[in-house]
């Protein structure tokens, strides 16, 4: 299968499985969309082996017995190469601003043409981050 064709319908697939999801810790949030992105572009997932958890408390607890300590660095050990965010595909994921100031970056999808599909306000949904979002931000190849 062509490399476009892969990364659009694995786009396609996260934003068929989130968008319009309410965000439920555990289930649905940014590490399990993350993780199904993996799975869709045909990778093995290990960041979402610490276990279940059912709120923020609990998910920062999780990523600590991983033994990281921010969701970045769970997936830079995904063996993902980090990217200047304005380079990257559909399928590739954006670690946006940090939740609630503290470790957690929010990850997204790319879907292309300027959109993210990310968790924001309680609810999955495309995004469209501004160029100073992207200053901050943090991109990994898928």
């Amino acid at each position: 299968m062509h490399e476009t064709i892969r990364r659009r319908d694995a786009a396609q697939a996260a934003f068929d499985r989130f968008n319009g999801r309410a965000l439920a810790w555990g289930r649905d949030d940014c590490l399990r969309l993350a993780a199904f992105d993996l799975r869709k572009m045909g990778r093995a997932v290990s960041l979402a082996k610490a276990g279940s958890y059912s709120s923020l408390a609990g998910a920062l607890r999780a990523l600590r017995r991983t033994g990281f300590a921010t969701l970045a660095e769970a997936v830079d050990a995904e063996g993902l190469v980090r990217i200047p965010p304005a380079a990257a595909l559909p399928a590739d994921l954006l670690g946006g601003t940090p939740h609630e100031g503290g470790p957690w970056v929010a990850l997204g999808v790319v879907l292309g043409n300027g959109r993210v599909l990310g968790f924001q306000n309680g609810f999955c949904g495309v995004l469209q981050p501004t160029p100073e979002d992207l200053a901050t931000a943090i991109a990994w190849r898928v």
